[in-house]
């Protein structure tokens, strides 16, 4: 029953369920997901960490969403805001990913064989995180393809515009020589870095006076891509260090892939714009 105040009523709140702390976060569910295979020390450390890194990827997802849909607003204090959060909580995930670091190779492989068919490779939050950003493969949706409902939600993230694709209408919305046929398109293709978008960024760059917050905007992106980049160079030398050059779990090839992977920029022309300025 609610309380004449609009508070819940100690009965709510303290519960047969437990606190009321321990209602909201779930935390007899959240602490009984902790299911390890072995005897190995170590891999509760992996099988936790591998847990919270995918509670960051959704957080991470979520801000991204979020400044995506208000530059689709115009509103671009409220953008800033949800990236400042993105890059703190990707600033986390490199903090995750460290604590892995202290894994030697022969812990992990006390338990490496019981992960089977299991990879980091196989992670759908993080395939969602990649398309909102703008990294559009339509062979990870297809990786998916077995499981109905997270195959149908990648598909639906790969149509969708992109938080890249929204700066870049906003860029245009305000009077930036932007490609019309940047702002309405098959949101579904990969991205392809424009000299036009290039040029446009550079505008901005050197009358911040006049795009003040386009500036501010063009660094908050920044700020995020390059804490991600971060992570994903950070995981390939985690990887390196505890496998080598061994092939991953799930059939993937490790580091290899890993380092490919680390070489990919998002929001691209924001990268190659600081060679002319």
């Amino acid at each position: 029953m609610e309380h004449p105040s609009g508070r819940l009523s100690t009965h709510e709140a303290h519960g047969a369920a437990g606190s009321a702390f321990a209602q909201y976060v779930g935390s007899d569910v959240l602490l009984s997901l902790q299911n390890t295979r072995t005897r190995a020390e170590t891999e509760p450390s992996f099988l936790i960490i591998t847990q919270v890194t995918e509670l960051l990827f959704k957080l991470a997802h979520t801000e991204a969403v979020r400044a995506r849909d208000l530059l689709e607003d115009d509103d671009v204090p409220g953008a800033l805001r949800a990236l400042r959060r993105f890059r703190s909580t990707c600033v986390s995930l490199n903090g995750t990913i460290e604590v892995l670091s202290s894994m030697g190779p022969t812990e992990y492989a006390e338990y490496r064989g019981a992960l089977g068919d299991g990879s980091g490779f196989q992670s759908y939050m993080y395939r969602h995180l990649e398309f909102v950003l703008g990294h559009k493969v339509a062979a990870m949706a297809r990786l998916h393809r077995d499981d109905e409902r997270v195959h149908r939600d990648l598909l639906r993230a790969l149509g969708e515009i992109s938080l890249y694709d929204a700066a870049l209408r906003l860029l245009w919305r305000q009077g930036l020589a932007v490609p019309e046929s940047m702002v309405d398109r098959d949101w579904s293709l990969p991205y392809t870095e424009q000299d036009d978008i290039v040029a446009a960024w550079h505008v901005v760059y050197t009358e911040q006076d006049k795009h003040a917050e386009l500036y501010l905007l063009a660094e908050a992106l920044m700020d995020a891509a390059f804490e991600l980049c971060r992570w994903r160079t950070t995981h390939l030398m985690v990887v390196e260090r505890v496998l080598g050059s061994k092939g991953g779990t799930g059939g993937t090839t490790g580091a290899s892939w890993l380092r490919r992977a680390a070489q990919h920029r998002f929001f691209p022309e924001l990268w190659t714009v600081r060679t002319g300025l």
